[in-house]
């Protein structure tokens, strides 16, 4: 299903329960010593995924730890990123050679807890919403703008090291294309063809789940970009105190 969703340049691997077993490192285990039963099981399940999309990438086992801000430290050439939720786990990874950045983000299928729209969402993605849920109503569109946004921020986080605030980046999604194009609002991450002013991103609703995805290929490599370069990008958000509703590594 991810996989629909990325040029061949990007390894996907995923899985629907925490069935296969999976040999975490000690290290790992250090990390959910503490941690409640779902915790674990979705923490192993999706590092066994990214073992797989190592091994096809030719790299060994390795451990994945979180770093800053909970982001997977990914072995030296290696660029990924991980999500899950109820029912789902998936892990993308590719070669810095070929892409720059990636961010997945997968939700279910269901209206956003009572809150959290109104927390996360620009007065012009509120009215897009209106349009879409009168156009199209068989996608939860307040879920799915979730996870556009949360996919910017795993595809922007790499780049800058920096919080990027949900009010930072403006949604659009496109209904009949399956894509979106995210405006960023404050200056971009730099990069060599310039700072980044935007991404495009890929939408699928499949499975009671919705994924979104962003891919920022290397200009050289094989495969469309989906970054938007601008010589300057203006007019900077005012953040908000939301750092409780992102999941930022996984």
């Amino acid at each position: 299903m991810l996989a629909d969703l990325l040029p061949p340049a990007v390894v996907a691997v995923e899985a629907y329960d925490d069935a296969a077993p999976v040999e975490l490192f000690p290290e790992e285990l250090a990390v959910v010593a503490r941690a409640v039963d779902k915790r674990r099981r979705e923490f192993t399940t999706v590092r066994g995924c990214a073992r797989q999309a190592l091994a096809r990438l030719g790299y060994g086992p390795a451990p994945i730890l979180p770093g800053e801000r909970g982001a997977p430290q990914w072995p030296a050439g290696i660029v990924g990123t991980m999500t899950h939720c109820e029912g789902y786990r998936a892990c993308a990874l590719a070669l810095d050679t070929d892409v720059r950045t990636l961010g997945v983000d997968a939700e279910p299928d269901a209206p956003l807890p009572e809150g959290v729209l109104e927390a996360i969402a620009l007065t012009e993605e509120l009215a897009m919403l209106r349009d879409l849920d009168a156009r199209a109503p068989g996608v939860h569109w307040d879920r799915l703008l979730f996870s556009a946004k949360e996919a910017v921020y795993k595809a922007w986080f790499p780049l800058t090291g920096k919080w990027l605030d949900f009010s930072e980046a403006r949604i659009a999604i496109d209904p009949r294309a399956g894509a979106f194009e995210a405006t960023l609002l404050v200056p971009g991450p730099e990069t060599p063809e310039g700072p980044l002013a935007g991404f495009s991103g890929r939408w699928l609703s499949q499975r009671g789940l919705l994924l979104a995805s962003i891919v920022v290929t290397v200009p050289s490599a094989t495969g469309a970009g989906s970054a938007v370069v601008a010589d300057a990008v203006e007019g900077v958000a005012e953040s908000g105190d939301q750092a409780a509703l992102r999941v930022v590594g996984e």
